[in-house]
C-alpha cells in the first residue's frame, strides 16, 4: 500500500470513432413494428423524421466487420497511454466498462471469455502480472463508474496509475425492426488516471442505483418482428420511463456531487452528459441549474456529440472528452482551472457524476 495521493488526475486520453457512417436516411426503407409486434402505421420516412426531432441524431457510427469491442477499446487505450507518456508496464490496473462483450459480426452471441480487460491487456502487450485487469457491467455509466473506482483506489493508496476504458459495439445487438435501434452506435474511449501532487483533478463523485421499479427500464427482449425467433434477444427500452427517471434523478446526483466539492454552480465551465437523447440531456441540464435557483443553463455549457455519433453507451463521455481535449469540437475547449461536470445514466438503473478540475 502506497501513500494516498493529494490529487487524482487524467494524464492521458484517447478514443476510437468507427469509420462506418450510418445516416438517418439509411433507415427510411425499414419496416418498423411496435412492441406488440403490430406494424407501425406511419411510413418509415415519417418515423425517421420524428426520431431526428426528438433525439437530435442525424447519423451514427458502426464498426467495420473485422473489429470487435476489445479491438476498438485497445486502440483507444493505446492512444490514451501515448498521450500520458507512461510506460504501460507501470499500470496498476486496467478497468474496462462494456455491456455486451465482443459480439462478432454476423452473430448475436456475447463473448466474454476471457473478459475484454484481459484481451485489451494482451493486445497492449503488457507483461506485468501485477497490472490487474477486470471488467465492469454498469450500463451506460460504466466508464464513469470505472473512473470513480480508479479515484477511490488511488486516493486509498492502493494504486498509482490506472487505465479506464469504455467500449461498445451496440450495432451488433440491435433489433432493426424497433425504431429505438436508430439511437445506438459504436465507439470507445479511454483515460489514464494517475496520482498527482497539487490540487485539481477529480474533486468529488456521486453514484446511485435504483432497482425497484426501475430495474427493467432497459433489458433484453425478443424482436418486434412477428416471425422472429423469440429466443434471440435484443436491446429493449422503455423510453418514456427512462426520460422521466433521468429528468428526476440525474440532476439530483449532479447536485450531490457538486455540493460535496464546495465548488459553486457558476464555476462550472462544461457539463458532459451521457449522449443518450438531445432533448433528454437538455432537460437534465436545465433541471440541474434550476436546483440552484437559476432559470436556465448557461449558453455553451453542454457540448454534444450525439448528432453525428449517436449513443455508444459507455463510449459517449470518454469520446466526447477526448474530442474536446484535442480541440476537435467546434466552440468547445478545456482550459487550465476549468471545472467540468461529467454525469451519466443507464441500465440498472444506475446514475453517477464526477466533478473534475482540468
Amino acid at each position: 500500500m502506497t501513500p494516498s495521493a493529494s490529487s487524482v488526475r487524467f494524464t492521458g486520453w484517447g478514443s476510437y470513432i468507427p469509420e462506418v457512417i450510418v445516416k438517418n436516411s439509411d433507415f427510411a426503407q425499414h419496416d418498423f413494428y411496435n412492441p406488440d409486434q403490430s406494424k407501425l402505421d406511419a411510413p418509415a420516412e415519417v418515423v425517421v423524421r420524428k426520431f431526428k426531432a426528438i433525439t437530435g441524431i442525424e447519423e451514427r457510427r458502426y464498426v467495420s466487420n473485422d473489429l470487435d469491442a476489445s479491438d476498438i477499446g485497445a486502440i483507444a487505450a493505446k492512444r490514451a497511454i501515448e498521450k500520458s507518456g507512461i510506460d504501460p508496464e507501470t499500470l496498476d490496473m486496467i478497468i474496462v466498462a462494456h455491456n455486451f462483450g465482443n459480439v462478432r459480426s454476423g452473430t448475436i452471441q456475447t463473448d466474454i471469455l476471457p473478459g475484454l480487460s484481459a484481451r485489451i491487456k494482451h493486445t497492449l502487450g503488457i507483461h506485468n502480472p501485477d497490472c490487474i485487469a477486470y471488467d465492469i457491467l454498469f450500463g451506460c455509466p460504466g466508464w464513469l463508474q470505472g473512473v470513480i473506482q480508479a479515484y477511490q483506489y488511488i486516493k486509498g493508496g492502493f494504486a498509482q496509475k490506472i487505465l479506464v476504458v469504455g467500449t461498445e459495439t451496440l450495432s451488433r445487438v440491435l433489433d432493426i425492426y424497433d425504431r429505438d435501434s436508430m439511437i445506438f452506435a459504436d465507439g470507445a474511449g479511454a483515460t489514464v488516471i494517475e496520482a498527482s501532487e497539487g490540487s485539481g483533478g477529480i474533486l468529488s463523485t456521486a453514484a446511485r442505483t435504483y432497482s425497484v421499479d426501475e430495474a427493467m427500464y432497459l433489458s433484453l427482449g425478443a424482436s418486434h418482428l412477428p416471425e422472429a425467433d423469440p429466443n434471440i434477444r435484443y436491446i429493449k427500452m422503455k423510453g418514456r420511463k427512462i426520460y422521466e427517471f433521468a429528468l428526476s434523478k440525474v440532476p439530483e446526483a449532479m447536485k450531490m456531487c457538486l455540493d460535496k466539492s464546495g465548488v459553486s454552480i457558476d464555476q462550472i465551465k462544461k457539463v458532459l452528459i451521457h449522449q443518450a437523447n438531445e432533448k433528454m440531456d437538455e432537460a437534465i441540464i436545465h433541471r440541474f441549474y434550476e436546483l440552484f435557483g437559476m432559470k436556465k443553463a448557461p449558453d455553451g455549457v453542454m457540448p454534444m456529440s450525439i448528432h453525428k455519433l449517436g449513443n455508444s453507451s459507455v463510449g459517449t463521455i470518454p469520446t466526447l472528452f477526448d474530442m474536446i481535449a484535442r480541440g476537435e469540437l467546434v466552440n468547445h475547449q478545456f482550459n487550465p482551472g476549468d471545472h467540468i461536470m461529467l454525469a451519466s445514466v443507464g441500465a440498472g438503473m444506475h446514475i453517477n457524476a464526477v466533478l473534475y478540475r482540468f
